[in-house]
């Protein structure tokens, strides 16, 4: 079914961003894997070509394009290159985006968003800790005045672009007897005296993501550094994970859709029994199911795509479409390695290795348990 979602404008800019991804991203993947992080000349040149600054005002810098579907676009096209690509562009492009254009101030602005579009200013948030996953409320990281300062003690792990970022958002807790209600986000910038960073963690997949460990140790920021309001940290947070949930499902179903149809093609080539493996009922009713499950998925993503660009998409919608579009990636992936056989345990192969790489897409922005659980309370429960 010809998808609706998307005009003139969003296909030319979709020609753009595959051309961009084919001439600096694809010849270089093996390399990407090898050093586990993406060489920031690619940043710089994503930066020049205007895929930085989607959601930003071009007085700083940026497109100022005011439509998300470009954003989905973006995140779709990287995510048919793999993706931990698509997880680490979208994290600047569209997670740490909003913070830096909705809550902070003008001089912050002009601080920071002109390099954020270039791709000189790399970007991570960090909220996930050792001890809380998915529990952002009862974090342990710490910020406390001194003066017209703050200072930051605590840690942070599982932080994608970690490494790499010149500019981390950093969820505190401010004021430890409000609890939720107490949380206070603050720019860490690189090179201030007490940040460091662990090691590159060891992933099961998606080796080319920088993911790593933040510590602060006695870390002094200046109040012009805190983002957004003061102890309203928690809520900020609460108000834009819709936009992280959509740009993950968004890049869901963008990367499981080319590995389905290379598994297709691998069925009509393969014989077996002396005929294609793919005319084998079981295997051909399979991919009728593979293929329908994908297409109804995409159209629900679709909608909260549309329902997200006019400020209608809720938070319940939006942990539908994460739990939803990781599941169904994870269950086409899983028959793909299958339907290849011993060549799908073979990292050559694109199956296996975005077989590894969806799995965490289960268990990040917020794990599927937690997604049902938003969902079962919306329903009274």
């Amino acid at each position: 079914m010809k998808r609706s979602l998307f005009e003139a404008d969003h296909e030319d800019f979709r020609a753009s961003v595959r051309e961009f991804v084919t001439r600096t991203i694809t010849p270089v993947e093996e390399k990407l894997v090898e050093q586990r992080y993406i060489d920031r000349e690619i940043w710089l040149e994503a930066g020049r070509n205007g895929f930085l600054g989607l959601e930003v005002p071009e007085e700083y810098g940026g497109s100022g394009a005011e439509d998300y579907r470009f954003n989905a676009v973006l995140a779709e096209e990287l995510a048919r290159s793999s993706a931990a690509v698509a997880s680490c562009f979208g994290i600047h492009v569209d997670i740490v985006a909003p913070y830096l254009v909705k809550l902070t101030t003008e001089e912050q602005k002009k601080r920071w968003l002109p390099g954020f579009c270039s791709g000189e200013i790399l970007t991570a948030i960090a909220m996930t800790e050792p001890s809380g996953g998915s529990d952002l409320a009862a974090l342990k990281t710490t910020a406390v005045k001194d003066g017209d300062d703050y200072i930051i003690n605590g840690s942070k792990t599982f932080i994608t672009n970690g490494n790499s970022a010149d500019l981390v958002i950093v969820a505190t807790r401010t004021t430890p007897e409000k609890k939720a209600k107490g949380i206070t986000l603050f720019a860490v910038e690189n090179g201030t005296e007490g940040f460091s960073r662990g090691r590159k963690l060891d992933k099961v997949g998606q080796p080319e993501s920088d993911t790593a460990e933040l510590f602060f140790e006695n870390v002094r920021v200046p109040s012009s550094n805190m983002i957004g309001e003061f102890d309203g940290g928690f809520i900020h947070m609460m108000q834009l994970l819709p936009q992280e949930r959509i740009s993950c499902s968004v890049a869901n179903l963008g990367h499981v859709r080319p590995i389905l149809e290379e598994t297709l093609q691998y069925a009509k080539d393969r014989k077996a029994f002396g005929q294609q493996i793919g005319s084998l009922q079981w295997n051909k009713f399979l991919f009728a199911e593979l293929v329908t499950k994908l297409d109804v998925a995409q159209a629900y993503i679709d909608n909260c795509i549309a329902a997200h660009g006019v400020g209608e998409l809720t938070a319940i919608d939006a942990a539908k479409a994460k739990w939803w579009s990781s599941q169904v990636q994870n269950e086409i992936l899983d028959h793909c390695v299958q339907l290849h056989g011993g060549y799908g345990f073979m990292n050559e192969y694109r199956a296996a290795r975005a077989w590894k790489d969806a799995r965490v897409t289960k268990i990040w922005a917020g794990s599927n348990e937690i997604m049902k659980e938003l969902i079962g309370r919306d329903l009274g429960l």
